[in-house]
């Protein structure tokens, strides 16, 4: 049975309270025959502490990651978070997603920093690409297929052509494991995760209500 990385990044969403009975929800469930599963909790920044904390303390079988981290490492950078000190909660952290290239003009050259930046202080990059020529920086192990006219918006790929661009990127930059990301929801996900070369999902929208991410990790 082949290892699936199973990924809830909540964007620019929750507040601590918010976050608290997200949490809540999911420590309420007997978590049983997940040893092929690698569930990782991608909250804002601002709550990589609580969400950690509380992961600890409930002995919740999830991983955390970040959604970002600075292109800069410590000094005088007015309110950039470094990876060292993300990795202080996190041992993920996404790079490159198509809404960080498009809002905060983030170029493959930036993203080349990051991940060198990340893989540095310890952290695995969970770098996103958007198609077969997406450039893949050196060292990233974990890639995430978002084509964009799939996320946010209920419209996923193709199985079947997501199980191609997965072969691809694999055979081509000899990347270990491939995701698939946009529009996940547990009605689709075992399209994409009984795919050959697709080991895992990214999910955004679906992740943000607690019984929803739960049925996607129990489909997966």
């Amino acid at each position: 049975m082949k290892k699936l990385f199973i990924i809830a990044t909540w964007k620019s969403h929750k507040t601590s309270p918010e976050a608290i009975v997200w949490l809540q929800e999911l420590a309420s469930k007997k978590w049983q025959n997940i040893h092929n599963k690698e569930i990782i909790i991608c909250p804002p920044l601002t709550l990589l502490s609580l969400v950690k904390s509380v992961i600890n303390e409930k002995k919740l079988p999830f991983k955390v990651g970040a959604q970002d981290i600075s292109q800069f490492e410590e000094g005088p950078y007015t309110g950039a978070v470094n990876a060292k000190q993300v990795k202080e909660f996190a041992d993920y952290v996404i790079i490159g997603h198509s809404e960080r290239r498009t809002h905060f003009g983030e170029t493959d050259e930036i993203l080349d920093v990051k991940v060198q930046l990340a893989l540095k202080a310890g952290l695995t990059p969970i770098f996103c690409v958007q198609g077969k020529k997406t450039p893949i920086p050196a060292g990233v192990s974990l890639v995430a297929y978002e084509p964009l006219g799939a996320i946010g918006n209920d419209h996923p790929d193709n199985p079947a052509d997501a199980e191609a661009v997965a072969a691809n990127i694999k055979e081509k930059h000899k990347i270990p494991f491939v995701l698939y990301g946009g529009s996940v929801a547990a009605e689709n996900i075992t399209s994409f995760t009984h795919m050959a070369d697709i080991d895992g999902v990214l999910v955004s929208t679906h992740s943000l209500d607690p019984k929803s991410f739960i049925k996607i990790v129990d489909n997966a």
